[in-house]
């Protein structure tokens, strides 16, 4: 498969499931095993690819990050604490991300593992939907701040492939009282800061290998601008999604899509 197919084929992975509760990093390491490229040589793209979908973000929910920054000039209490949330749910991704930076590596080339977490993450889902009590909180500003440093570490179980960014941040949220629509926005929101970091930190590893890589700028341009186009559509249907029926249709994905994977990958 040529470069720029392979491109586009990843910015459309990365497009549709950043912000869904079903693993970007599991399915773009499912489809290095699929389409058959080296997982290594394109570990950087996927890597900052995935700031094109945090654009998307950026993009839709500008007017919330404009009232937000002129209510910090303004020093209203609601910005500070929709900033406060965002900064100390961050923290604990951040520190443990670094620390754990090896482990995490030998994890991302293990693909079972991805398969076994979709299946384990899925009926998580379906379970915190059925069980958790009625939802409380209605805005990113009025989650207390020890739910909020609970979300934040809870959201470190994504450190293991296929387990899912969105959605540990999202059923931690949901486990905590806050209601799906709320708690899907805090996790978009999340994601600007985590996703910020870790690209940072990956090109300041791996900037020699990219001037030298058959994986350039040039092709890592091609998958950002395709998973921004990407995410802009998936994040407006997502959030009406679980408006109107919840979590459940992605967790019946995420148990069918890792069952199939897994039987695929033992039976290869």
């Amino acid at each position: 498969m040529g470069l720029l197919l392979t491109a586009i084929l990843l910015g459309i992975v990365e497009g549709v499931t950043e912000f869904l509760p079903v693993s970007s990093t599991g399915h773009l390491i499912l489809a290095s095993e699929l389409f058959g490229y080296s997982a290594d040589q394109w570990a950087t793209f996927n890597i900052v690819i995935q700031l094109g979908a945090i654009l998307a973000v950026v993009v839709l929910y500008w007017r919330t990050f404009w009232t937000v920054l002129v209510g910090l000039g303004a020093r209203d209490p609601g910005s500070w604490r929709f900033a406060r949330n965002i900064v100390v749910a961050f923290i604990p991704a951040a520190v443990l991300g670094l620390l754990l930076h090896r482990y995490i590596e030998i994890l991302l080339g293990a693909p079972e593992v991805v398969a076994v977490a979709l299946i384990v993450g899925g009926i998580a889902i379906l379970l915190i939907e059925r069980l958790v009590s009625p939802a409380r909180i209605t805005g990113v500003a009025d989650i207390p701040l020890n739910r909020t440093v609970a979300i934040g570490f809870i959201q470190c179980l994504a450190m293991i492939p296929g387990v899912s960014r969105s959605g540990a941040s999202i059923l931690g949220a949901l486990a905590l009282g806050v209601e799906r629509k709320t708690a899907a926005e805090f996790s978009f929101f999340l994601a600007i800061p985590t996703m910020v970091g870790a690209t940072t930190l990956e090109l300041w590893k791996n900037h020699d290998q990219l001037a030298t890589s058959a994986v350039g700028w040039d092709i890592i341009g091609v998958g950002f601008a395709i998973s921004f186009i990407v995410a802009l559509v998936v994040i407006r249907w997502f959030v009406g999604i679980v408006s109107r029926h919840g979590f459940a249709p992605f967790a019946w994905y995420r148990i069918v899509a890792g069952a199939l994977a897994l039987v695929w990958l033992l039976a290869r």
